[in-house]
Formats: C-alpha cells, sequence, structure tokens
C-alpha cells in the first residue's frame, strides 16, 4: 500500500512539473516560484510521512514482544572436521561433526525459552536429536531463577557449555570418563540464586532431574530415586586486568548396579585481559579435578581426575592453548588415562574459526595414540555471547 501510495505521488509530481511549463506562461515568474516551492515542500512532507516505520524498532534487551518480535532468535552452528588418527585401519577421515539449530525468545515479560536440536554424527550416520529445550524465570524474587526442560546441568566449569564454543575440539579426559562423552545432560528443574554479597560475585545452582539415560557414571533409575546436582560459583575482580573464579560441584545419584554414585569436583579459572590491549592479549590458566565414590554389591570403588590448561592470545585473531589430563575411570580402579594436547585457534570473525589440535593418550591399559584435528566452526544467523 506504501508503495503504490509513494508512486501514486512520485506520478502526480512528474506529471505537475511536465504540465508545468504549458500553464503558467501568461502568470508572473516570481508568483510560478512560490508554488513550485510550496508545492515541493507538501510533496516531501507526504512522502517523508509514508517512508517513515510506523512502529518504533523494539528497544535493545527488551523482554516485550510485539508483532515485530513474535519470532525467535535463531541460529545454525556447524563444526566441521578433519582428522587423523593412528589407532585402527582408517587413520583419516572428513566429517560433518554436528550442526545445531538454536532458537531463542522471550515468552513474556516473566520467562524466556531456549532450544537446541542437534543433528550430529554417530560413526557416519547424521542423527537428530534434541540437545537442550528449557525455560527460564525472568522476574522471581529475592534474586532467584528456576529453569526447567532438558538442559546442560550447572557442573564443572565447562559442562554447560556447547562443545563447538569450547577453546578446543576435544572434552578433558575426565569429563569423558566421570560425566560422559558429551557432558552431563538431563531432564528436570534447576534453581539458582544470586546471593547478595557485595564483596564478590557469589551464586548457587541445585538441581534435582530424572538420571540421564545415556551416561556411564548416572542412569535413569525404575524407582524412585533421582539426580541432585549443586554448584557454587564465586568469582573476583582482582583487579582492572585480572580475575578470579573458583567453583565448587557436587552430583548425587543411582548408578547401573543399582546403587549410588557420589561425585565431587573443584576448579579454578585465572584470567589477565588488559583494558589497553583487551583486543590482542589475554592470559587464561584453568583447572578443574573430580573425585568419585562409586557404591557396588561388593563395596565401592574411588577414583579422581582432573585437566589443567593455560591459553594465551598471541594477536587479535591467533591464540595457542595447552592441556594436560589425567584421568581415572569410576568403575574401574585399574584404569588410567593421561594425555597432552595443544591447540593453535585462528578467529577469523566472531562468526567462523579454524583451529588445529594435536593430542598424544596414554596409559595403563591403553596402548599410546596419537590424534590431530582440524576444526572449522561457522555461525548464521544471531549469535549470542558465550559464557565468561
Amino acid at each position: 500500500m506504501i508503495f503504490c501510495r509513494l508512486a501514486f505521488i512520485h506520478g502526480f509530481g512528474l506529471l505537475f512539473f511536465l504540465v508545468l511549463p504549458f500553464t503558467v506562461v501568461a502568470q508572473d515568474q516570481d508568483s510560478t516560484a512560490v508554488a513550485q516551492d510550496s508545492l515541493l515542500q507538501a510533496l516531501q512532507k507526504e512522502m517523508a510521512r509514508f517512508a517513515a516505520p510506523e512502529d518504533p524498532p523494539p528497544q535493545r534487551g527488551s523482554t516485550s514482544r510485539s508483532a515485530l518480535t513474535t519470532n525467535p532468535d535463531i541460529s545454525v552452528i556447524g563444526d566441521l572436521r578433519a582428522l587423523y588418527t593412528s589407532e585402527g585401519e582408517r587413520n583419516f577421515d572428513l566429517q560433518l561433526e554436528e550442526v545445531e539449530l538454536a532458537l531463542k525468545s522471550v515468552v513474556d515479560p516473566y520467562a524466556r525459552a531456549d532450544v537446541f536440536i542437534s543433528m550430529a554424527n554417530d560413526d557416519g550416520d547424521i542423527v537428530f536429536e534434541l540437545e537442550e529445550a528449557y525455560l527460564t524465570t525472568l522476574a522471581l524474587p529475592y534474586r532467584l531463577q528456576l529453569k526447567a526442560g532438558k538442559f546442560r546441568s550447572n557442573v564443572g566449569k565447562i559442562n554447560q557449555i556447547h562443545p563447538h564454543s569450547l577453546p578446543f575440539p576435544d572434552f578433558p579426559a575426565v569429563y569423558v570418563n566421570f560425566l560422559g562423552a558429551e557432558g552431563l545432560n538431563d531432564q528436570g528443574v534447576s534453581l539458582s540464586w544470586l546471593l547478595p554479597n557485595a564483596s564478590f560475585y557469589q551464586d548457587v545452582t541445585v538441581e534435582v532431574t530424572r538420571g540421564p539415560g545415556e551416561n556411564e557414571r548416572f542412569v535413569t533409575d525404575e524407582v524412585n530415586q533421582l539426580l541432585y546436582t549443586g554448584h557454587s560459583k564465586n568469582f573476583w575482580d582482582l583487579s582492572e586486568n585480572t580475575t578470579l573464579e573458583i567453583g565448587l560441584t557436587g552430583m548425587f545419584g543411582p548408578n547401573d548396579t543399582g546403587n549410588t554414585t557420589l561425585i565431587g569436583g573443584i576448579d579454578i579459572t585465572y584470567k589477565w585481559k588488559p583494558l589497553q590491549f583487551n583486543q590482542f592479549r589475554s592470559f587464561t590458566f584453568q583447572a578443574e579435578s573430580f573425585f568419585s565414590r562409586r557404591n557396588n554389591d561388593i563395596g565401592h570403588i574411588n577414583a579422581s581426575g582432573f585437566y589443567a590448561l593455560a591459553s594465551y592470545q598471541l594477536s587479535q585473531r591467533w591464540s595457542v592453548l595447552g592441556r594436560y589430563d589425567q584421568s581415572d575411570k569410576p568403575d574401574d580402579g585399574d584404569w588410567n588415562e593421561r594425555g597432552i594436547s595443544t591447540t593453535l585457534g585462528w578467529l577469523l570473525t566472531e562468526f567462523q574459526k579454524i583451529e588445529f589440535g594435536f593430542r598424544r593418550s596414554w596409559g595403563d591399559k591403553i596402548d599410546t595414540s596419537y590424534q590431530g584435528i582440524v576444526r572449522v566452526v561457522f555461525v548464521i544467523g544471531t549469535h549470542g555471547a558465550h559464557v565468561y
């Protein structure tokens, strides 16, 4: 409709100027100039009125919804890999590791919804999976926030981070052995409380979930045993350039023997990012350790594991990371795995990165192996900030 009215206005103006010379010959030139100027101003005012947006654009960060904001924010993240491994007969491979579809939107002023659908590689086949789908409250009193649905549990430092957002292409061995190949992801409710602490940032999260269906350490129990997890995050600004974070984790739930497993963990993260050169230089030291007590019919098995990494930003787009892993298995007291790895990262833009990774693994019950990975991650659509 606006296009038609604008076309009519333009056509009318053109016709006016074509006819004008033949209709004003006998008129005074000054009067003609005044008439033309008045008509031009009227035409410009009319065109500006129809060209302007009828509704103002939504405010950034607004939680209200209107006819312009009912569609969710949509993004697609792709993870492409070229692999080399010294084990097995097929040493080289190319694969689409995962494509993730993310849908995010406020529901109303009181809640928001997040849905992540994964199309992941499973031995060469593409498997569709609902990775996460949860509702988060936005207006609970006393600094409380409730999350319900299917979500990555708030345990440890990196379990909540999707794999494509990590600065290395593989999970540490302790995460794989203690929490599963892709971390702990379960269905239930999560309640977090931001403590009114004026000295430093501090929050506590407790979760009750049904027990994961595909996890080597915890299972969905046939009776009334659920999985209980808790995490405390404590964050300090040491200076305008450095921060320190310490986290404490606890997990308790049923295992596949009909008994229970208890896992505790601690993580520490130190970051240096100078204000003057924050786009070009930064340093991160991060370490995390887990301890497990797995009860079975004849007693219990104790196990532990940890990883430590250091990452340095070489320039605006290049960074290098080194990591050391060591891990037992909670269900095998004789198993021990160790590994060293390094990753060279190239951040082309915030929507695309390339990583070159190398890893050497060895242990008491495994042969020494080598792995090389080239990973390309791309994002299309909206792209939110990563967890700090």
